[in-house]
């Protein structure tokens, strides 16, 4: 299998040093060699060094002297320290200093290049278990995955909404994590022992919704034989998620107002009402605000649940954490199906990150799990990803930039003609490429500026 590691190697004997070149060469390592440790330290501080191999004794510092270095280097290399004057005190303080291993001259050439493979192959494994640490401990919020500034702010607003008891409504497009929100309210309540349920009202009929949140008596209606406790009495003390809540009818709203605003339900068919201890976290991706002004949704219930709201970022608008639920999707995988797929391609990375993902975090998920389940590579490649992201219309990343430098407007004389005067969409166009202009092409800048999406961006050049 080729190598593609960067060997550095300090031996001043130039007979040895350059013997062990070839043979690293040879091997498929790219190899930079020198005779000192100064030259060896200047290296250290310049490349990105995969293993340093160094004699032990040298002209002027020892190989020792170059350990500090390699180990302020992130990630650092493997070392390997050799000499002709071997002792076991010496690879004592060898070890202790840092290095890896230890070989004493002369070299068996069969193994020096298995105690390379062997200490490269540790180094990969090192930087393999850091790296997925990183990504399932440091950068997880209750199992919310993101570390953009988006992101980093609404796990601030959870932190001190879970802290107060009235009804919450979180809002978001389908696949943002709505209902990983709500259980991360819930978890970071003083109601975390308490019962957490759920409920996708889109989900039940019509006439079934009233009994399912409030409960029946028995004989409340045809099927009823027993009484039978709703979801606000099961969730009592906890919390209660409705999702796809602007799917609930006009005249079940009204209960749930009332339940909402003194804790008090009634069952079907019961002469008696019940209290309740109940939060509600209220989800959906439907505008409230357009569903009141139709009159699908009841503006009083639409205000009680206002008082605290959540806006989940879509995923287009979190940058980097594109990269990083990849990353993350992708180890989950790797330990579920046992495989060993170690990262994704530079051309599978930069698809990820142009496509828009207007199905958001879940969409992102089955794009990963599809591409890990085709890839029969040690990387996924571009070619592994579903056709819809390869195949999304012109990236306006690659389209040419016009020169249209030349004033949005000229001043207009007095009795002048207004005929020739650009239109408001002529003077769009020509201020979007003088933006672009002056990003030198960089259309997220560019979109940040112009205080838009990078999707109305690329619509608008096009």
């Amino acid at each position: 299998m080729s190598q593609t590691e960067h060997v550095l190697l300090v031996e001043d004997d130039s007979g040895l040093r350059e013997l062990l070149q070839e043979e690293l060469e040879s091997e498929g390592y790219r190899v930079t060699a020198c005779g000192d440790a100064e030259q060896g330290l200047q290296m250290l501080e310049t490349e990105q060094i995969d293993l340093l191999i160094s004699d032990l004794r040298l002209p002027g510092k020892n190989g020792l002297s170059l350990l500090p270095s390699a180990q302020k280097a992130d990630p650092p290399p493997a070392v390997l320290i050799i000499t002709a004057f071997g002792s076991v005190q010496q690879a004592v303080e060898s070890l202790k200093a840092g290095a890896d291993d230890f070989l004493t001259k002369p070299l068996e050439m069969d193994h020096f290049l298995l105690t390379v493979t062997r200490l490269l192959e540790n180094r990969r494994l090192r930087n393999e278990v850091r790296h997925y640490r990183s990504l399932l401990a440091v950068r997880q919020y209750n199992g919310i995955i993101g570390q953009s500034p988006a992101m980093l702010q609404l796990f601030d607003q959870i932190s001190q909404i879970a802290q107060a008891d009235g009804p919450v409504l979180v809002q978001g497009e389908s696949g943002t994590g709505k209902e990983l929100v709500a259980r991360a309210l819930h978890e970071q309540s003083p109601r975390k022992d308490k019962p957490y349920m759920m409920v996708n009202c889109g989900g039940i009929p019509g006439e079934l919704m009233e009994s399912e949140f409030f409960g029946h008596a028995a004989g409340a209606f045809t099927g009823a034989r027993t009484q039978r406790a709703g979801l606000f009495q099961q969730a009592d003390g906890g919390t209660l998620l409705l999702d796809e809540l602007g799917e609930m009818p006009l005249a079940l709203q009204a209960k749930l107002l009332r339940a909402l605003q003194d804790g008090r339900i009634r069952p079907v068919g019961s002469d008696h009402e019940i209290q309740v201890d109940v939060r509600v976290v209220a989800a959906t991706n439907r505008n409230l605000t357009q569903a009141v002004a139709d009159g699908s949704f009841r503006e009083d219930l639409f205000y009680r649940l206002e008082t605290f709201a959540l806006q989940i970022p879509p995923l287009r608008a979190r940058g980097e954490d594109v990269q990083l639920l990849a990353e993350f999707f992708l180890t989950r995988f790797n330990a579920r199906q046992q495989r060993a797929i170690k990262g994704f391609s530079d051309d599978a990375l930069k698809a990820l990150l142009s496509y828009n993902f207007p199905g958001n975090v879940r969409e992102l998920q089955n794009a990963v799990e599809r591409a890990a389940t085709f890839c029969d590579t040690r990387m996924i490649e571009a070619r592994h990803l579903p056709l819809r992201i390869l195949e999304q219309p012109a990236d306006a990343d690659n389209l040419p930039l016009q020169d249209n430098t030349q004033p949005l407007i000229t001043s207009l004389d007095p009795g002048e003609d207004p005929a020739g005067m650009p239109s408001l969409e002529s003077v769009q166009r020509r201020y979007i490429h003088q933006v672009l202009k002056a990003t030198q092409g960089n259309k997220r800048k560019a979109a940040d500026i112009l205080g838009i999406t990078r999707r109305t961006l690329y619509r608008w050049l096009t």
